[in-house]
C-alpha cells in the first residue's frame, strides 16, 4: 500500500492481525461428534441399558473437547466418560474412555476400537 500523503509504503497495523486472530478464536465453533461418531456411541449405550447397567447419559460439546457422559442413576457421577479431544489426534489418539476415579481406561486414533473396552469377554463356566 501506499500512504499517499507521505509517498511511502504503508505497512498493515499489526494490531489489526492480532485483532482478528483473537475474534477468530471467540468464535470457534466448540468441538463435536459427528454423526457416525454419535451413532457408534448411541448403539453401545443401547445395549449397555439393555443390560441394565447404564441408566442416563449427558453429552457437553466444549471449546476443546467433546464428552459423553454414562450415568447409573442421574444423580451420581458419571461411571465412564468418553472423550474426543482432536489436539491429541496426532500424538496419542483423539477418543479416550475415562472411568470414574479419572483413570484412562483406553485411548487410540479409531474410535470402534476405544469403545472395545466395554466388549464383555467370555468366561469359562464349570458345571
Amino acid at each position: 500500500m501506499t500512504d499517499f500523503a507521505s509517498g511511502e509504503d504503508a505497512q498493515p497495523s499489526s494490531n489489526l492481525v492480532r485483532l482478528s486472530e483473537a475474534r477468530a478464536q471467540r468464535f470457534q465453533p466448540p468441538v463435536t461428534f459427528h454423526r457416525r461418531e454419535l451413532d457408534q456411541i448411541l448403539r453401545l449405550y443401547g445395549q449397555m441399558v439393555a443390560e441394565g447397567e447404564w441408566r442416563d447419559y449427558a453429552i457437553d460439546h466444549q471449546k476443546d473437547v467433546a464428552v459423553f457422559s454414562v450415568y447409573r442413576r442421574t444423580s451420581e457421577v458419571p461411571l465412564f466418560q468418553i472423550v474426543k479431544n482432536p489436539k491429541l489426534a496426532r500424538k496419542q489418539g483423539a477418543y479416550s474412555v475415562v472411568a470414574a476415579g479419572g483413570a484412562i481406561l483406553k485411548r487410540g486414533h479409531e474410535l470402534p476400537r476405544v469403545l472395545s473396552v466395554f466388549d464383555k469377554k467370555l468366561k469359562v463356566v464349570r458345571a
